[in-house]
């Protein structure tokens, strides 16, 4: 019995392992060379990332030279749009799409996630055709419906479908939706977007030229937002240097094109425009949900809203100021003071307080010295008179008397203990 125990928990792992496998699009289409170009333009245009981190969707690839009417005529931004459109927020295989309710379904793509779809410009009209037939077109009313399903690629029921379509989606519109990085005015986009302070300090501090350096390799921006500033727990910007200044702004962008999508399943901290050796002004990101938020391990900022997403360039608002750990690091906790040494006149047993004591014991009394007068018999050196006789007679009767004597020793008793108890 443990052993069957073992044997299907060892199925389960392997389950997962290939599942989790499986809906990496990148290799997927990597088991399809005719599918190499599109999968190339997925990891161009970081769509791949954006589309790991989403369940359900559906992936409409086309083969190799399918998009050459468009890849050597518009810039990669307008790739990426028309990518998106073939990205349907949906599990659609083929049993699904020649059942379609009613023959007709507008779908929702990626690109309408980006918020620079207009009216149905993001959703992708599938219709059943006559014969059978399934064909796309956008989801502009009267759009033609030019692309047609061809056949099932790849399914992970129901979380990921690749299908293969016969010609591009790429409404007129679309090919004129994103301008150029080059021709955006980056300034005027914060400023629309509420950023009207951080862009302000881009110009003055001279970093909106550092960022227009890097865009031709990729640039993402955090922008925080006018109430960033007023924050009660904002720092106050005046009392920096400006070469900490123009860090903390450079802090802020990364030399990288790194959308949502990307910013989801990254792991590891990333790099800025301020880093300046290893593991310096870098950033965490974490993820909760649709929510990514960025950690510089003095506070954390929400993204807020994504002002622009056009390859090469992002654009987002956060909440609040990213305060870099090399400024703005808490210093470390005080040791404990160590405690005063003692000395040993000061000992706590010298300054305690003595204890009562209990009544003290009845003195003890010594046993009374033996008489000193000689014996009565002892041979006397010399002859001795009647008034000499009678006298030693005398003293002799009141020593050797046993009541005289009993007397005495309790009264030398008596004062020798009050002596010693005085």
């Amino acid at each position: 019995m443990a052993a069957f125990r073992h044997l299907l928990l060892a199925l389960s792992l392997v389950s997962i392992t290939i599942l989790s496998a499986a809906t990496n699009i990148t290799e997927i289409l990597a088991a399809y060379p005719e599918y190499s170009e599109f999968n190339d333009l997925l990891s161009q245009t970081k769509l791949a990332d954006e589309i790991n981190s989403r369940e359900p969707v559906t992936v409409c690839v086309l083969p190799n030279g399918g998009l050459s009417t468009y890849t050597g005529k518009y810039p990669i931004s307008v790739i990426k749009s028309i990518l998106s459109l073939h990205v349907l927020l949906d599990y659609f295989d083929g049993p699904k799409l020649h059942k379609i309710s009613e023959g007709s379904i507008l779908s929702t793509t990626l690109y309408q996630t980006t918020g620079n779809a207009d009216g149905k410009l993001g959703f992708v009209n599938i219709t059943v055709l006559r014969g059978g037939k399934v064909g796309f077109g956008s989801g502009i009313p009267g759009s033609p419906l030019d692309s047609t399903f061809t056949k099932s690629v790849k399914q992970v029921p129901y979380n990921v479908s690749v299908i293969e379509v016969s010609q591009a989606i790429a409404p007129a519109e679309i090919l004129t939706a994103a301008p150029p990085a080059a021709d955006v005015n980056i300034t005027a986009l914060l400023v629309k977007a509420g950023c009207k302070n951080f862009a302000s300090l881009i110009v003055s501090t001279g970093v909106l030229k550092v960022y227009e350096s890097a865009l031709d390799n990729g640039l993402t921006i955090f922008a925080p937002n006018d109430e960033a500033f007023k924050a009660e727990d904002a720092p106050d910007l005046s009392t920096l240097t400006n070469a900490e200044l123009v860090s903390i702004l450079q802090y802020h962008a990364l030399a990288t094109y790194s959308p949502i999508g990307t910013l989801k399943e990254t792991k590891d901290k990333i790099t800025t425009l301020a880093t300046n050796g290893a593991g310096k002004y870098a950033l965490g990101v974490t993820t909760k949900g649709d929510s990514v938020s960025l950690d510089t391990g003095v506070d954390i900022s929400r993204i807020a809203s994504t002002v622009l997403d056009s390859t090469p360039l992002c654009i987002f608002t956060i909440d609040s100021l990213l305060l870099p750990m090399e400024l703005f690091g808490k210093p470390p906790s005080p040791a404990p003071a160590p405690a005063p040494e003692t000395s040993p006149s000061q000992s706590p047993a010298a300054d305690a307080p003595a204890p009562e004591s209990s009544a003290a014991p009845a003195p003890v009394l010594s046993p009374p010295a033996p008489p000193t007068n000689s014996p009565s018999d002892a041979p006397s050196d010399g002859p001795t008179d009647d008034s000499q006789n009678s006298s030693s007679d005398n003293s002799a009767g009141v020593l050797e008397s046993p009541v005289s004597m009993k007397t005495v020793l309790t009264v030398a008793g008596s004062v020798f203990a009050y002596v010693l108890w005085s």
